[in-house]
Parts: C-alpha cells; sequence; structure tokens
C-alpha cells in the first residue's frame, strides 16, 4: 500500500569507429601462441599433401615419341589421350607405369604415328581420346603448384597482421567523435514541428534558429549575431532531443548528436580530442545542428576539488568551451544541449556568447496531451468509441514520451486480444499499466491481505474525501500492481500549477490514512504502508528546508531541489548548525503527527463509511469514482472540496492536470 504520485517522465548510424568484429578480437599473448600453432600445424599439412601429389607424379615416365610408335607396333598400347602436344599412354599391362610423350603442334597423332610406320589395323586397336586442353581448368592445373602456395601464406600474413591492424585502427579511432549524423535528405529519419505537439512556447523560441540557418544573409546584414548555442532544459520525456530534431528537419542541415557521456574515457584527453573532431565535422558541413545530449555528463561546475587539475570531465568541459568560444558568426553551425539539471552546469557553460539562450520545456497541459496522443494515435486504427480527451483528462503529469508509451500498450493490449482496432478500454488500462506496472492476476491474496488491503485504501480514500484540499478519489482497486497489492487514483478538477501549505498538510493525512485504518481496524500494522511513510517524510521535510512552511524556522531555504544542499556542501557539512538540524527533525515530525492525528479523527467519524467502502472493495476489487461516490452518499459523508465549490460557482470548466495513485500493499520482496 505505497503512495505513488504521477510524476513527468520522460536509428541514426553510427560514426566512425573501429568494426565491432575488430572490438572483439584479442590480441593478448595466450591467443597470439594458440593462433601461431595452429597455423604451422596447417602449413606441415599443406607441406605434406603438396608432397604425396608431387611423388605421385613424379611415377609418371617421359618416352620418345618413336617408342610409342614401337610400342603401338607391338600391341602393347591400350589407350591415348591426346592433350594438346602431349600424349599420356596407357598399357594393357597394368603392372606397367603409364607414359607421356609430345608430338609436333601441327600434325595429329595418327599421322605422326602412319609416319612412323604404325599400319592402320595396329592403330585401330588402339583407344585415341583428344581432350581439349584450353580455359580455366588448363590453368588452374597448370599454375595450382604455384599459387596455392603463394596464396596460403599470403592468408597467413593476413590473418597475423589483421589483429595488429585492428589494434592499430582502434588506437587511431579511439579519439574520433562518436557522433550519430541525421542526413536531411533522409526522409525515414527526418522530423519538424508538426511531428512536435505542445510546447508553443519553445518552438516559438526555436524558430528563430531556424530562420538564421535558412537565410544567415538577413541577420547579419542587420549586425545581429544569432546565439552560438541553446539549451533544452525541462524533465525528462518532455521532447528536447525531438525538438532539437525538429529545428535541423525544418532547416533542412545535417544533425550531429552525441551523448555527454560518450566523450568521457578512462583516458585522459580523449574527450577532448572527441569533442574537437566533432565541431570539425559539423564545421565542415556548415550549416549544421550539433546536439549533445544529457549535457551535465560533462558541464558540471568545475573546481570541487574531485579528480585534480587532469580529471578527464574537466578536460573536456574546457575544450567545449574553447570550441564554442571559437566561432564566427559566418560559420552556422548551432550547438544544442539538453539536461533536466540545469542547475548542476558550470556558470562558464551557460554565460552569454556560449548557451546563452535558454529554453524551458514544461510537462503538457490537457490540451497539450491531447495533441501529442493525437500524434501517437496516427498509425493505429482506433475504434469509434475513443475519445483523447477524456484520455488527456485521465493522464495528468505525464510527458510526452510516457503518452506514447501509454499508446502503444493499448495497441499491444488490443493485439493480444486479437483484435484489429483499438478501444476507449485499451487506452484507460494502459494508463494503470504504465502508471502502476501490469496487473498480476495470477498473485493471489489472500483473504486476511484483501482485507487488509481494502481497509487501507478505503482509508487513503475516504479521508481524501472529506479533507477540502485534497483531490478528489477517481478509483480505488485492491488489484495487484507492480508492488503494489492496491491503490487509489485522486486527480484535481483544475490546473494547478502551485500547491499551497494547506494542500500539502491534508496530502500528509491522506497519505497516511491508510496507516491509521490498519492500526485502528486491525489493532496492528503490515509492511504495506512502508512507501506512504517514505512519502510522507520526505514531503514534511521538503516543506521545512525547501518551501519555507515551517512557523518556527521561518522563511529560510536549507536544501536546493533534489535536496542538494544550499553552498554545494559535500559530506557533513550541510550548511547549518546542529540545532537547527534538531529543529528541521522536530518541525517534521510534528507535521506527520498532525496529520495522523487528522486522518485518525476523520476515519474515527466516519468508521461506518469505512467499513461499507471496504467490504463493496473486496466483492468488486475496484471502484470507480460514481459508485464509490454513491456509497459516501448512503453513509451521509459529504465530500468536501473547495476547489469544486470555487469552479462551479464561477460555472469555468474541469481541467484536471495532476494525478496521484496511493497505492496498496507494498510487499517485501
Amino acid at each position: 500500500m505505497s503512495e505513488k504520485k504521477i510524476k513527468g517522465k520522460k536509428k541514426e548510424s553510427r560514426g566512425r569507429g573501429p568494426s565491432g568484429l575488430m572490438k572483439k578480437m584479442s590480441v593478448g599473448p595466450g591467443n597470439f601462441w594458440n593462433n601461431m600453432l595452429s597455423t604451422v600445424l596447417v602449413l606441415m599439412l599443406v607441406v605434406a599433401a603438396y608432397s604425396y601429389f608431387a611423388e605421385k607424379k613424379e611415377e609418371v615416365q617421359e618416352i620418345s615419341l618413336s617408342q610409342i610408335a614401337a610400342d603401338v607396333k607391338a600391341g602393347s598400347v591400350k589407350e591415348i589421350v591426346v592433350r594438346g602436344s602431349k600424349l599420356e599412354v596407357s598399357y594393357k599391362d597394368e603392372s606397367k607405369s603409364k607414359a607421356e610423350g609430345k608430338k609436333e603442334n601441327d600434325s595429329s597423332v595418327t599421322e605422326t604415328l602412319t609416319n612412323l610406320g604404325v599400319g592402320h589395323n595396329e592403330l585401330a586397336a588402339v583407344s585415341i581420346d583428344v581432350k581439349n586442353e584450353t580455359g580455366f581448368g588448363y590453368y588452374l592445373a597448370t599454375f595450382a603448384p604455384f599459387l596455392f602456395p603463394i596464396l596460403f601464406l599470403l592468408i597467413i600474413i593476413w590473418f597475423f597482421t589483421r589483429s595488429v591492424r585492428g589494434a592499430g585502427m582502434q588506437a587511431l579511432n579511439f579519439g574520433m567523435s562518436k557522433a550519430r549524423v541525421i542526413d536531411p535528405a533522409d526522409q525515414s529519419q527526418k522530423v519538424t514541428f508538426k511531428d512536435v505537439a505542445g510546447a508553443k512556447e519553445a518552438k516559438q523560441e526555436l524558430e528563430e534558429i531556424v530562420d538564421f540557418l535558412k537565410n544567415p544573409k538577413k541577420f547579419l546584414d542587420i549586425g545581429a549575431e544569432i546565439p552560438k548555442g541553446v539549451l533544452l532544459m525541462g524533465p525528462a520525456g518532455t521532447g528536447k532531443t525531438l525538438l532539437a530534431r525538429a529545428v535541423a528537419g525544418e532547416a533542412g542541415v545535417p544533425f550531429f548528436s552525441i551523448s555527454g557521456s560518450e566523450f568521457v574515457e578512462m583516458f585522459v584527453g580523449v574527450g577532448a580530442s572527441r569533442v574537437r573532431d566533432l565541431f570539425q565535422m559539423a564545421k565542415r558541413a556548415a550549416p549544421a545542428i550539433i546536439f549533445v545530449d544529457e549535457i551535465d555528463a560533462v558541464g558540471r561546475i568545475r573546481g570541487t576539488g574531485i579528480g585534480g587539475g587532469n580529471d578527464e570531465r574537466e578536460q573536456t568541459l574546457n575544450q567545449i568551451l574553447v570550441e564554442m568560444d571559437g566561432f564566427e558568426p559566418s560559420e552556422k553551425v548551432i550547438v544544442m544541449a539538453a539536461t533536466n539539471r540545469p542547475d548542476v552546469l558550470d556558470p562558464a557553460l551557460v554565460r552569454p556568447g556560449r548557451f546563452d539562450r535558454r529554453v524551458t520545456i514544461d510537462l503538457p497541459d490537457r490540451d497539450d496531451r491531447q495533441a501529442i496522443l493525437g500524434i501517437h494515435a496516427r498509425k493505429k486504427p482506433l475504434a469509434d468509441d475513443v475519445n483523447l480527451e477524456v484520455i488527456a483528462t485521465r493522464t495528468p503529469g505525464f510527458s510526452g514520451a510516457d503518452l506514447q508509451s501509454l499508446m502503444n500498450e493499448a495497441a499491444i493490449l488490443a493485439a493480444r486480444e486479437e483484435r484489429k482496432t483499438v478501444a476507449q478500454f485499451d487506452i484507460i488500462r494502459s494508463i494503470e499499466k504504465v502508471m502502476l506496472g501490469p496487473e498480476r492476476k495470477s498473485h493471489l491474496l489472500s483473504k486476511k491481505e484483501r482485507e487488509v488491503t481494502a481497509y487501507h485504501e478505503a482509508g487513503h480514500a475516504l479521508v481524501a474525501s472529506v479533507l477540502p484540499y485534497a483531490d478528489p478519489v477517481q478509483k480505488i482497486s485492491i488489484i495487484s500492481r507492480g508492488r503494489a497489492a492496491g491503490y487509489t487514483l485522486k486527480l484535481p478538477d483544475e490546473d494547478r500549477k502551485m500547491h499551497s501549505k494547506k494542500e500539502f498538510i491534508d496530502d500528509i493525512a491522506m497519505t497516511l490514512g491508510g496507516y491509521v485504518a490498519e492500526q485502528m481496524v486491525f489493532s496492528d500494522l503490515t509492511t504495506g504502508p512502508s512507501n506512504d511513510l517514505q512519502v510522507v517524510a520526505n514531503l514534511a521535510r521538503d516543506m521545512v528546508t525547501k518551501y519555507g512552511m515551517s512557523e518556527r524556522l521561518g522563511p529560510v531555504a536549507l536544501e536546493g531541489s533534489g535536496g542538494r544542499l544550499i553552498g554545494g556542501g559535500v559530506g557533513e557539512d550541510r550548511g547549518y548548525s546542529p540545532d537547527v538540524a534538531k529543529a528541521i527533525d522536530e518541525e517534521v515530525s510534528l507535521l506527520i503527527s498532525t496529520g495522523m492525528e487528522t486522518a485518525r479523527e476523520v476515519l474515527t467519524k466516519h468508521r461506518a463509511a469505512l467499513d461499507a467502502i471496504s467490504k463493496r472493495l473486496i466483492e468488486v476489487e475496484t471502484l470507480e469514482r460514481e459508485e464509490y461516490e454513491g456509497i459516501l452518499k448512503a453513509e451521509g459523508v459529504e465530500i468536501q472540496d473547495v476547489y469544486r465549490d470555487a469552479r462551479l460557482q464561477e460555472q469555468g470548466l474541469a481541467d484536471p492536470t495532476k494525478g496521484i495513485a496511493i497505492g496498496g500493499s507494498e510487499e517485501v520482496q
């Protein structure tokens, strides 16, 4: 029973470098001696075979033409085979070896033997076979004894030098860029702004880059300099790489893509060499775009004292800074980079003249999600009941990558059930699969576990419905998904970019609702609420140390985003005194205990509703919003929602943009 918050998530050919075969080849001393031994054995076999055939060839005797005529007269010749000017003589006496002789090229064998006194009757007793000796077979038989040994030696030399050459090529290519290149003429990989939904402001910022790459003269004539670097910032999966490719596709220029981690190697100087090679490639192909993904891998703040002056990462970063400073406005090379941690980048990297244009890409809102779903649904046959607006409403916090995975999972579900179209039900099911994982139907809970899970989820849902600043519950389920034995899905009914202290306090109480329900009903606790407690502890600590929501400590930020201490503290130097640390712990404990007491009051007051919801969950396993609210109404529980009341007063439309799945029992693996 763990709390799961819906958060935003996130083939080109390789460039130059050694082939996979070269990488696999080993040049160690053991392999060298094994290859040498194998080569010597093969060479000995070839020599033995050649000697054998050579000895057999020596058994053929060479005789004169007159001796052949005498043997024919004597009647001892069985057959004469004519191969051009060469005569092969076979005797009736098999114990006698074959013989070879030669005749004149211009005369036939019968004419030659007749001139030597052989009669017609004697010739008729001999089988004469004339064979054509011209063509490939003739030359092969003639030159084989010389060509095969030479060819074999050449193969052996090539085999031994191949390993050395492979190692040498790896050494030569070691400092070359590993960037992937997308040719603007390759329509199969071309991406334009039409393929990118949402991110309207980001696309407007990038249109100037496209215009510069297409018409640089317009800017240069008026003395304007286009930004040399564009930094795309935003959560993972929001389409930073896709936008960079769309800029290249719109401008029709080559796109050089590389990850920041691909610059860094074990040897100092390799990353800097690859940076130089990458920029040289882009300059030769200008106008062009260089895209560095996850630039924080090499662009972190320098001077931390880790790695010293010869740190490979710092050397690589220095080379990037030098290359960007060396640009001229007429070179028409734009450097784009992406990161989801802009706070850790070195100040020299983001100063004017380098990455001086920063584009923030947020998670898509409902309208953007609907547009993104439409793009990913282009090649999928949809059923008539599919409503992408409903799907966009039920996927708050999903990034573009999440929505792509969502539509793909829906298509997989439809194909698994042998259907030709993707239905609305498939997409709804895939939402929960992307959020929490696939259903584990084979993982059957015992009767006791089902009861504990049902009360746990009912506790989450009931507290969320009674507290005024908690989001409304959309679905409750005790079907196992991922590591959770059940979950409660709650979605706000309006678009909110900021969160208040009252919302956080109610969220803490709602998250502890499952913990309190187990304690009240069973007078015992399970391992289920373990993740709930982690989420509550992190949220309470963020309220105190990041958001300044503690009355005792006041408006002071003690930690940065992601828990990074203000001032870049390392180790035990936290940037505040032990007394402040003790006060933080006390404030966190106070927030958690207050939330637990609030949840206990709600569940004690509405115990009948808690039992009714749990009983119904055990029967049907899943409750949708309509049925759940019907149970609350039957038990006399009034749903509190200040935002819904305000919206009804204004007669506005619902626009949920965030969802939180409060998980069920988390199992001990």
